[in-house]
């Protein structure tokens, strides 16, 4: 989860980024870094490996100071964790410092390309691309800001950036393309601050600007200059944030369901960030640290979660059992108990929890521990207590969330257990080589599909208005989607107190087609794959019963508008992946209809976000 500071003004800037990076901790780190202008014109760069700690180590040892900079948290995507991988990385001639949260899905043909015109690399980053690309531009007599323009329009995937240059020294360039790595301008006296997150620069300004997609902004002491990339200016709202925690962290949105939908394609980033190791079909798991041996033992997973949980858990044993041969039960955790469940030593008990305190799952675990099992956790919290019983852990690195009904949780839950079945599938050579390779590359297209879907969130307020006053909704799935069938009744139910059910849709005909009429929408996940003609076959089937039909389905298919009521359309996106993608829709459907009814959406009557009795 990396972290994004910098800072344009009067002040030293040296311990406004390295506060900023310590308010930043809560997301995560393998390096820091920082970049100043000092005053006889040099860009100064410290950088180490490690938690922040190494990094103000070295600037007590070795100081700088200046009133303008950058600075950096990461966690790795491309390079491993070292100082030379850290951030902010410079351009060939040291004229030119960049931050960047994301990824640079293109930057193997970027790099070879630069590689050719004689342009040497000092790491093996992504980042380091983009910084020589916009020197280039530069070298061709271009300003800063015109530079970064020509540069992002040849840049792929969802990122974040803020560039330095020395021969700019009153200005910092940030933009952002599409939904990962959001942006904040704070606004002060003479002084302007740039974060990834609001609690970074809180402290100095309430007056904060929000980059959007495709936004770039020049920042001076006296504020910032906004237009999108292409050039055309924008006029943005300065936002007066409240010093009170609940109403800071929530910044524009209505409600912190609606800001963590909004946050996916950033947090299903950090959740890959660091594990992911692109190009080389690998995964690294800190917490999850088997031996081939160990892993090759294994012969059965079984689930334990509660509500959402559960369902990320259905679709894991999708993943699992594709990728790793291995088989996996999905259990409740408030039953699990209350059988004799059979358990031996090669065992693994994986529980999925977003507080890791859920008395359920503790329990659970519990159980599992006394017969045996290997105790494995997904969650959310570090120090939670389902955190410290477990033998090993994959956090899920999708920040705070304070919305009672979960939305990034999930997503981040489903990236994790696929990164679990990656790295099994290496330790047991179930996947080698190629295939190895392109599951694991398949990860970094799904901060931009995410996001490409969350581009669309506005029709979602008039299909809201056309159903809310419904009282029964039907949600049917196949395969890998049907818990996201389960999952989309769920969110509904939750926060709009709408009866609402998942099924598998196979079994449509065997019972709930009796309830379908024209009062009753059926809500079916028909995306293009190994099981759609029988998903159109459910739709048709609802029609003839004068069923009302909001289909999911994927972007070009304009033959579902002629069978179905509504069509939410979707990128197409990895078979294992898709639920990733497909359940954001339904989480948008679900939040729009219960803010058309006028519910409280983020404490939902009779919930609890962590339930820690039974």
């Amino acid at each position: 989860m990396c972290g994004i500071v910098g800072y344009v003004g009067t002040r030293d800037a040296t311990p406004v980024i390295l506060d900023g990076l310590k308010r930043l901790e809560y997301r995560g780190y393998d390096s820091a870094g920082l970049a100043v202008i000092e005053s006889k014109g040099t860009i100064a760069v410290r950088r180490d490996a490690g938690k922040l700690e190494a990094l103000l180590d070295l600037v007590r040892r070795d100081p700088v100071s200046g009133q303008i900079g950058i600075g950096h948290t990461r966690w790795a995507t491309h390079g491993e964790p070292c100082q030379r991988n850290a951030h902010p990385h410079l351009g060939a001639t040291g004229a030119i410092a960049v931050v960047h949260n994301g990824i640079v899905e293109n930057f193997r043909a970027l790099r070879q390309g630069l590689k050719a015109e004689g342009r040497t690399f000092d790491s093996e980053t992504d980042t380091e691309v983009v910084a020589h690309l916009v020197e280039v531009f530069l070298e061709r007599g271009f300003d800063l800001a015109t530079a970064v323009r020509e540069a992002l329009t040849r840049i792929k995937g969802a990122s974040a950036f803020v560039f330095l240059s020395k021969d700019e020294p009153d200005r910092l360039v940030a933009a952002r393309l599409g939904n990962a790595g959001g942006l904040t301008v704070g606004i002060g006296e003479e002084e302007t601050f740039l974060a990834s997150d609001i609690p970074a620069i809180l402290e100095h300004t309430r007056e904060m600007v929000f980059l959007e997609d495709r936004q770039l902004a020049v920042v001076t002491r006296d504020g910032p200059e906004v237009s999108m990339i292409c050039g055309e200016r924008v006029d943005v709202s300065v936002h007066s944030i409240a010093w009170d925690p609940v109403s800071a962290h929530r910044g524009t949105y209505r409600h912190f369901m609606q800001k963590e939908i909004y946050e996916q394609a950033r947090s299903v980033t950090d959740t890959i960030r660091g594990r992911a190791q692109f190009g080389r079909g690998r995964v690294r798991l800190e917490g999850l640290q088997l031996t081939p041996r160990e892993a090759e033992s294994l012969e059965k997973v079984i689930i334990v979660a509660c509500g959402t949980g559960a369902y990320a858990g259905l679709v894991g044993k999708f993943i699992l059992e594709t990728l790793v041969r291995v088989p996996v039960e999905v259990d409740y955790g408030s039953e699990f108990r209350y059988r004799d469940p059979i358990i031996s030593g090669n065992t693994a008990v994986l529980a999925i929890t977003q507080s890791g305190e859920t008395v359920d799952t503790l329990a659970a675990m519990e159980e599992g521990r006394r017969k045996g099992a290997r105790l494995w956790s997904i969650v959310n919290v570090m120090g939670s207590q389902a955190h410290r019983i477990s033998d090993a852990h994959i956090l899920m690195q999708a920040g705070p969330e304070i919305g009672v009904a979960s939305t990034k949780a999930f997503t981040a839950s489903l990236v994790d257990l696929y990164l679990l079945a990656l790295y099994l599938a290496e330790q047991r050579r179930t996947l080698e080589g190629d295939q190895l390779q392109m599951a694991v590359d398949a990860l970094g297209l799904l901060p931009d599909l995410v996001g490409r879907v969350l581009d669309h969130g506005d029709e979602y307020t008039q299909l809201a208005h056309e159903l809310y006053e419904r009282d029964d909704f039907l949600y049917l799935g196949r395969g890998i989607n049907y818990p996201i069938a389960l999952e989309g009744a769920l969110k509904l139910k939750e926060i709009s107190y709408i009866h609402a059910e998942g099924y598998p849709a196979g079994e449509m005909k065997h019972g709930p087609i009796a309830l379908i009429d024209e009062a009753m929408p059926v809500v079916v996940i028909a995306t293009q794959d190994h099981v759609y003609d029988k998903m159109v076959s459910q739709v048709e089937q609802v029609k003839a019963r004068g069923g009302v039909v909001v289909a999911l389905a994927t972007e070009g298919d304009e033959a579902i508008t002629g069978k179905a009521d509504y069509v939410l359309y979707v990128p197409p996106a990895p078979p294992l992946l898709s639920p990733v993608v497909n359940v954001v829709p339904l989480q948008l459907l679900a939040y729009h209809i219960a803010v058309r009814r006028g519910c409280d959406v983020d404490q939902p009557r009779n919930l609890a976000k962590s339930v820690t009795v039974e």
